[in-house]
Order: structure tokens, then C-alpha cells, then sequence
């Protein structure tokens, strides 16, 4: 009788379990609901003849700026190899449209179409409307605001057709050098990262898009890109487990649809040297599936990364990829040779038929919930207007001004005396009118050159921006010497208010120890000038904390409050 119980207790044991770690499920769904979409997977599956069920193991690129031949050969792709999906890349959202609703009606299993969305569409859409960086809205204290950031991707993503946004990135920026996370990491400090990427997470899911968790098992201290090579994390295991794979663990608790593996070398969960995350069944299956219990989808990173593509040939690294544990290829440049060699595993007993059903079966279950069952052709029509209007606008402003980040204001000289004349001086290699317009809008603003500081009457109050280049999440944060004597001479006898469009890391070698005031607001664009001119001149609060360790003496979590003070009218252009 007490082997029954205990084995009884067990089962339940097992089964909340799975409850936990389970894959992406909608929300408040029945258990007719769940009935009526294992049906479906299991009525699915059972139609598809074992090349197909192997199609579905692949996402490849679809560009549309590459050319009719690159299409063309995208097209035969989805036709004679039955892949499982695209990831949608640059550029012309109309285009795309029109492609995926071709492709989805010569599909006989729906296709799942992902993108790198991380802040928003932009990221592959030039027309559609810029978010903030994950750094940037480390910044913010209202977690909400990223919820309702993610929410609005979400509307973006089903007017495109979009199901899956690979994001949020929940790795940890230790290292102010990394050459390709940086930006793209919610900060330094883990409980930051969980909360930021928790709130993402849910926008995305609770409006029935897939996230992704990226880049396991943490790509925030390395200084190689995985684009170009092999980057290695030699941290013990003590501290992966403490900094690294900490927010993968707390969210992949909360139901999050996927996981995406990088590209990374880590001797301490791999014992065979040089091997790839991304193809290491001791990470993806030892630790990831059978430790974790992580039971969502498990995707690769990019298999066109230098990092891999290097070192393996297409098809052979689709192969490692599916043995080592993962689900889905993503952007294969191999999948009829990886077919192959996945076939010819199964024949050789290497891999069992049991592998391919619980992937595909995974991938058709998440496809059902994500309504693809039903697939609905998008409409191009107005699809620039619809991912870029003034409903994006005034949400992205209120999140720059959300993280706007006062590391110091000494002399109290915020919020401006709109009234009185200013001088400001911009500096750096990026574009500042829109600031300096918007600062004109509220008060008298002086602009001088760096060569005219001289000209400036001393005990003025003077507004210097540093306006680093943010075409890219990728661009170098340094001041230039140059600026450094700027700053270093105005301070001698003016009353200096250091404004930073720009990574905070920007100010890692700036003296700012003479600087009555610094305010941090992290990019350089038209909405989060809009947002700063606005803040200085008092008509928002100022209540973001930096999230990064910047310097011994910038920590992560610093960041004064301000309140607001004015009546400016905030819809003004």
C-alpha cells in the first residue's frame, strides 16, 4: 500500500511539474480547449509523411531586398522542403505580406513567422516606428510601461502576420565592452533583467504572440561577436549559476513559449572543447530539458553566425542542432542536406523517431495556439501608416521620458527657468536639431559651436549634449578626447547641465566631478530628444535608476527624482 502511495505521489509530483515548465498555453484556457488542440496535433501529425514532419523542424530567412532570385529560391524552399516557418528580415513590409500570404496558402501545415523584434518592428522594418533598447527601458521603474511597450509590438506583429518575436534578450550585461548584446540587455543586475524582460514577456504572450528567451545560456559577458566567431564564457559554475542562467531559470517558470540558444563556448557546461552552446546536448538536454524541465519550444540561434558557420558545414550543423536537443533550426542554409543527416541519425539509431514527434508535436501544439489553425491573410494595404502614427509616438515618448536617469543635479538647476536665456552646446557626431527645437519651443536656447564656448558669459547656465551615433544598437559609446575638454573647460566657470543621448556606459571616462547636473536619457532620436527637452524644462518627472555598473562610482540603481513642475503642453510638435 505505501508503494502505491509514494508511487502515486510521485505521478502528481511529475505532473505539476509539467504544469510549471509547460510550453506556452493562452490564457483561461478549457480543458475542451486543450482536448480540441491535441486533436488537431495529433490528426496533423498523423497526415504528414516523415519529410514533412522533418520540414517542420526548419525556419529559414525571407528577405525582400536581396533580389527576385533570393525569393525565388525562398519559394521552392517552402514548396518542395514543407519547412515550419520564416523569419521575416529587411525590409519592405508590404512585400512581405504579400509573400507570406502566398506561402501560407501553398503551406500544408501553417508556417510560423518570427522576427527580430526586439524593439519592435523597426529592428527589420525601417518604415515601422523605433522603440526603446532593453537598456533603456532598464531605466524605467514602471514595469507596466514595458508591458504596454510589448503589447503595442504584439498589434504590430498580427498586422504583419507575425507570430513569434524572438525576445526579450535576458542576458546580463557584465561587460561594458560587449560588442553585440550591450544595448539589447535590460542592465547589470539580475533582478532588473527578470522584472524588464518578465514585463516584456507578458505583452508579447498575453496578446498571443510567442516570445522567445535569448541568449541561453547567457551571452551578457563576452567580448566576440557570435556573428563573426566563437565567443567564450569561462565564468565557474557558481557564478553562471548566479548571474548568467539566473533569469532563465526565474522565467522559464512563467510559462515563456521559447527558448533560443547561442553560439557561446562554456567549459563549465561543456566538457568538449569548442563546442557550441547551440549544438551541446549536455546544455540543451542535460541541463536545459532534463534539469530545468523546460518544456517549451527550443530554438538556435542563427545557424548563418560566423560563430558555427565557420566550423560546420549546412546541413551537418542543422543535424548537431536537432540531436543536441534542439526543436528548430532557425535561419538554416542547409535544410535538404539537414534532413538528410537527421534521417540517416534516426536510421543509424542515433536519434529516435520519439524525438522528431515530441519536436514537431511542440511546434503544431504552439501553432494552434497561436491560432495559425485559422490563418488569416494580412492586407498591405496602408502597412506603413499602420506600424508608424502617432499612436507609437506618444507611447514611445512617454518611455523615454520614464527613463530618463538624473545621476546628479548639485546646484538644483533642474527644472530650466523657461524664462531666462540658455546656452547649449552640442557635441559628438550625431544629429541634435531636434533637440535644440524642441528645448526653443519652451525658452530662449543659444546654440554654440565648441570653437564659441569662449564667447559665453561666465555663470551662465549652459546645456552640453553628448549625441553619440545610434543607427545601430552596435555603435561605440566613448566620448572623444575631444569632447572630454570641452566639458572639462565649460565647467571651469559655467553652470553646466551634461545631458547624455547615448548608453550610459558613455560616461565610464568622463570627468563629471566639476558637472552640477547629469541626466542620462540613452539614445539619440527624435522622441527621446522630444522627451528630454520636455523633462528639463519640468513638464514630466524624472524617476529612471541606472541600469548598469557604469564606474566605481556610477552604480546600477542611481538616479535622483525630480518631479514635475510646469504646464507646458506635452502635445506640442
Amino acid at each position: 500500500m505505501k508503494k502505491i502511495e509514494i508511487s502515486f505521489f510521485l505521478i502528481v509530483l511529475f505532473c505539476a511539474n509539467l504544469a510549471l515548465h509547460s510550453q506556452y498555453q493562452p490564457k483561461n484556457l478549457s480543458k475542451e480547449d486543450l482536448k480540441k488542440a491535441n486533436n488537431w496535433v495529433d490528426k496533423t501529425y498523423s497526415s504528414l509523411s516523415q519529410d514533412e514532419k522533418l520540414g517542420q523542424l526548419f525556419i529559414v530567412a525571407l528577405y525582400t531586398n536581396k533580389g527576385e532570385d533570393y525569393i525565388n529560391n525562398v519559394r521552392n524552399i517552402v514548396l518542395n522542403e514543407k519547412i515550419g516557418g520564416l523569419i521575416l528580415m529587411q525590409d519592405d513590409a508590404a512585400r512581405e505580406i504579400n509573400l507570406v500570404n502566398e506561402f501560407q496558402s501553398k503551406s500544408k501545415v501553417p508556417l510560423m513567422i518570427g522576427m527580430d523584434a526586439e524593439w519592435g518592428l523597426f529592428q527589420r522594418i525601417a518604415a515601422a516606428h523605433k522603440f526603446p533598447w532593453a537598456m533603456t527601458l532598464g531605466a524605467i521603474q514602471d514595469k507596466n510601461l514595458i508591458t504596454k511597450m510589448a503589447a503595442k509590438i504584439a498589434e504590430d506583429s498580427h498586422r504583419m502576420g507575425i507570430n513569434w518575436d524572438f525576445a526579450p534578450v535576458v542576458d546580463v550585461n557584465t561587460n561594458p565592452d560587449n560588442p553585440i548584446i550591450g544595448n539589447r540587455s535590460f542592465g547589470s543586475e539580475v533582478s532588473n533583467v527578470i522584472s524588464s524582460a518578465t514585463a516584456y514577456a507578458n505583452g508579447l504572450q498575453d496578446h498571443n504572440i510567442l516570445a522567445a528567451i535569448k541568449h541561453f545560456p547567457g551571452h551578457g559577458d563576452t567580448s566576440t561577436d557570435s556573428h563573426l566567431d566563437l565567443p567564450v564564457v569561462s565564468h565557474h559554475l557558481d557564478r553562471l549559476n548566479s548571474v548568467e542562467l539566473a533569469p532563465f531559470k526565474a522565467l522559464m517558470d512563467k510559462g515563456i513559449g521559447g527558448v533560443m540558444i547561442a553560439h557561446l563556448y562554456v567549459p563549465a557546461l561543456e566538457s568538449g572543447k569548442g563546442i557550441p552552446a547551440s549544438i551541446s546536448k549536455n546544455i540543451i538536454t542535460g541541463l536545459l530539458k532534463e534539469k530545468y524541465g523546460y518544456k517549451g519550444l527550443i530554438i538556435t540561434d542563427a545557424l548563418n553566425m560566423g560563430a558555427v558557420a565557420k566550423r560546420y558545414k549546412p546541413g551537418e550543423l542543422d543535424a548537431l542542432a536537432f540531436k543536441a536537443g534542439n526543436d528548430i533550426m532557425l535561419f538554416s542554409d542547409g535544410v535538404k542536406e539537414g534532413k538528410r543527416l537527421i534521417q540517416l541519425a534516426i536510421d543509424n539509431k542515433e536519434i529516435s523517431q520519439n524525438r522528431v514527434e515530441e519536436s514537431v508535436k511542440k511546434i503544431l501544439l504552439t501553432k494552434y495556439f497561436l491560432g495559425l489553425n485559422e490563418y488569416q491573410p494580412r492586407n498591405p494595404e496602408n502597412i506603413n501608416e499602420d506600424l508608424n502614427n502617432d499612436s507609437h509616438k506618444i507611447l514611445v515618448q512617454n518611455l523615454y521620458a520614464n527613463a530618463l536617469t538624473l545621476i546628479k543635479d548639485d546646484k538644483k538647476l533642474l527644472p530650466l527657468n523657461c524664462k531666462e536665456t540658455h546656452y547649449y552646446v552640442p557635441l559628438e557626431e550625431a544629429p541634435y536639431q531636434t533637440f535644440l527645437d524642441q528645448l526653443n519651443l519652451n525658452s530662449t536656447i543659444i546654440l554654440k559651436k565648441p570653437s564659441e564656448i569662449s564667447t559665453i558669459p561666465a555663470n551662465s547656465m549652459v546645456i552640453v549634449g553628448f549625441h553619440k551615433d545610434n543607427s545601430s544598437a552596435y555603435k561605440p559609446y566613448k566620448i572623444s578626447a575631444e569632447s572630454n575638454k570641452v566639458l572639462a573647460d565649460l565647467s571651469k566657470n559655467q553652470n553646466i547641465i551634461l545631458t547624455v543621448f547615448g548608453s550610459p556606459y558613455a560616461l565610464k571616462d568622463v570627468d563629471i566631478s566639476k558637472v552640477s547636473t547629469v541626466l542620462v536619457a540613452y539614445e539619440n532620436n527624435d522622441d527621446s530628444m522630444t522627451a528630454t527637452a520636455k523633462a528639463l524644462c519640468g513638464a514630466t518627472e524624472i524617476s529612471g535608476k541606472l541600469p548598469v555598473l557604469v564606474n566605481e562610482n556610477l552604480k546600477a540603481g542611481m538616479g535622483l527624482d525630480l518631479k514635475a513642475s510646469s504646464k507646458i503642453d506635452l502635445n506640442k510638435k
